[in-house]
């Protein structure tokens, strides 16, 4: 029994929650799964249970063990459960409430591995590599094996690798169990690339749960050791949990089973990078006793919004999907806009926003523009530059400011002036010597002067093998490629090749002028980001540009249902970033990676039912505002 101060501290603290949030955070068996819908606060729900453990005395805070994926969110998780004891009236110092271990699945591995790492040969002082380390040696080890680099891409190998590690297949496992030459050969790397890092006393970020977890599994007293240290253990965003992060938790919790996790399988879009939402199913068999609460109430978006939203996500069938009620009220249709073309989307994006700020008074910087793909920003940012309307790209680099274009730029501008020295020097050192020669023949051809601007791009891609650096199957490279293929749309654009690169250079210039008045302009920009990049985030309007068949979903994830799935689910995360009002737009024909193609509205936009809509058609002669002027 609490005593009356204490009673009155839990009660306090439950006070300002709803009924499915208060079974949460007062659940007293032992494993739970919380499924937390869009905005429904979960987060809030974590830790409002990580400080219930502290007032309610059944753990003090060395006990607690709160787990998520970046630091930021760590942070976040450490400064409200500081918050939420000093509103309970349980006010202590950041120093008592420090003592719970709030971090990165990583930054655990690695605090495991500093105290315990000697058992299984690690040494205390290992050093931790990044990706430029992990580059330098996989290169290193690809020139003693005599493996060309053409054939085998280093970003590849180093994915392969960091894949298999987050499966728990170690370098044995994996070469035992090649199909083909090629992952024969993956392996001979991996193996060396193993013995490498351990006789330089160096991990990588994969290594920090790998090793943690064989530790774990072939120490049981170490295992136990931590068992006791951490009896509480919760994690956030459980849906993007891997493979060895999944093991990792499921050993800790083993012993005591105070195991809580919150997830939501509908906003699972990282299977690219190893997430895996298919272990908030797998709980169920680990732990027969799970309970499972769902947060189903929305505190972000009207209801017009998440019906919406729904209606898309509905109709995956893999995985559990709430049907959330918001708390904003019914709200505005969504509104759906065809456009023209992909101009013609974007110039009438600019004017939506721009008679919002200047007649509705709306904050631009609470405006989002969410996309699919990378190289979408770039008809979006010259309509805006050329506008004079302030944007931000988040958690992303301008078009032409992408190391991949400047690469090709780079190419175009020795044939157009074989004395560039500055283009030249770039392309040694991001293209090397072979290629560079390879550049320099193709500048000595007579026979290319006569080519179009996007037929020359396309034949130096071509001479100077520059694509072959890029594995197409990799997220990353995947991203390069399309940004490189639509600067070819750029290029369709203009017939000789001065007035492209002038082109070029003004846009740049822009950007330039805009980086210097950065500050004078930021707290008016409009937030433009991939939709990967917007979970997590809300803002009062988003516009979800480019949802046509092929773009939304993608074109590489049509055929197996898994990859359709998550496309719907990436849809899905987009629309619930919406507060107050949702713009969902396609183009009629759209100039992409150097064509110009004639889509179908996306599959999702169709699964919307028709009284939550409001449609807009553009006929491509929209009547603007003075482009000079700025708001």
């Amino acid at each position: 029994m609490f005593s009356p101060f204490f009673e009155n501290v839990v009660n306090h603290q439950l006070d300002e929650l709803n009924q499915s949030q208060k079974e949460a955070v007062s659940y007293k068996g032992g494993p739970l799964l919380v499924l937390a819908g869009a905005g429904s606060g979960k987060t809030r729900v974590l830790t409002h249970r990580a400080a219930w453990f502290i007032t309610s005395k059944q753990a003090s805070p060395e006990e607690l063990l709160l787990l998520t994926f970046t630091n930021k969110a760590a942070e976040e998780m450490r400064n409200r459960l500081q918050i939420i004891l000093d509103n309970s009236r349980l006010s202590k110092s950041k120093e008592y409430i420090s003592r719970a271990f709030a971090g990165t699945f990583h930054s655990f591995g690695a605090y495991v591995l500093r105290r315990e790492g000697g058992r299984i040969g690690i040494t205390n002082s290992f050093v931790i590599f990044d990706e430029d380390d992990q580059k330098a040696l996989v290169k290193e080890i690809m020139g003693e094996l005599g493996l060309s680099e053409k054939k085998f891409s280093i970003t590849t190998i180093i994915a392969v690798i960091e894949g298999a590690k987050s499966n728990l297949i170690d370098s044995t496992l994996f070469a035992e169990s090649v199909r083909n030459p090629w992952e024969e050969t993956i392996g001979k790397v991996y193996q060396l690339y193993d013995k490498k890092m351990l006789s330089m006393s160096a991990l990588d970020f994969a290594d920090l749960l790998f090793w943690t977890v064989k530790l774990f599994r072939d120490h049981k007293e170490t295992l136990e050791k931590y068992q006791d240290k951490f009896r509480y253990i919760l994690v956030d965003e459980y849906q993007d949990t891997n493979r060895s992060q999944y093991i990792l938790t499921k050993l800790l919790a083993g012993k005591h089973r105070n195991l809580t996790v919150v997830g939501d399988a509908a906003q699972a879009i990282y299977s690219w990078r190893g997430a895996d939402y298919h272990n908030l199913i797998s709980l169920k068999d680990d732990f027969k006793d799970l309970k499972i609460i769902n947060l189903d109430i929305n505190y972000r978006s009207t209801q017009t919004i998440l019906d919406a939203a729904y209606c898309v996500i509905s109709k995956n069938e893999l995985h559990p999907v709430l049907h959330l009620t918001g708390q904003k009220g019914q709200g505005e249709k969504a509104v759906v806009i065809e456009a023209d073309s992909e101009v013609d989307e974007a110039e009438l994006i600019a004017e939506e926003i721009k008679t919002m700020v200047d007649f509705s008074g709306q904050d631009p910087t609470k405006i989002a523009i969410l996309y699919r793909t990378n190289a979408q920003s770039r008809a979006i940012e010259e309509v805006f530059i050329r506008r004079g309307l302030p944007y931000v790209l988040v958690g992303g680099v301008r078009f032409y400011d992408r190391a991949e274009v400047k690469n090709v730029l780079a190419m175009i501008r020795v044939y157009h002036n074989n004395k560039d020295m500055v283009s030249w020097q770039r392309i040694e050192k991001n293209l090397g010597k072979r290629r560079k020669e390879k550049i320099r023949i193709f500048c000595g051809d007579s026979k290319n002067k006569r080519l179009k601007v996007k037929e020359l791009i396309e034949r130096i891609l071509a001479s100077s093998d520059y694509l072959a650096k890029f594995d197409s199957h990799k997220e990353e490279d995947a991203r390069r490629l399309e940004n490189i293929k639509e600067l070819l749309s750029v290029a369709e654009h203009f017939s000789e090749l001065d007035e492209f690169l002038e082109n070029v250079a003004l846009v740049q210039q822009e950007y330039s002028v805009q980086e210097k008045e950065k500050k004078h302009w930021e707290h008016e920009a409009v937030k433009l980001m991939t939709l990967h990049s917007s979970k997590g985030l809300e803002f009062d309007i988003v516009f979800l540009v480019g949802l046509e068949e092929g773009l939304l979903p993608h074109s590489q994830n049509l055929e197996e249902m898994e990859k359709l799935e998550e496309e719907r689910r990436l849809c899905y995360v987009g629309m619930t970033r919406a507060k107050k009002k949702l713009y969902l737009t396609y183009a009629r024909r759209r100039l992409f990676f150097g064509r110009t193609t004639f889509n179908d509205p996306s599959r999702f936009l169709q699964d919307i039912e028709q009284n939550l809509l409001d449609k807009k058609e553009s006929i491509g002669d929209w009547s603007f505002s003075d482009p000079s002027d700025d708001w």
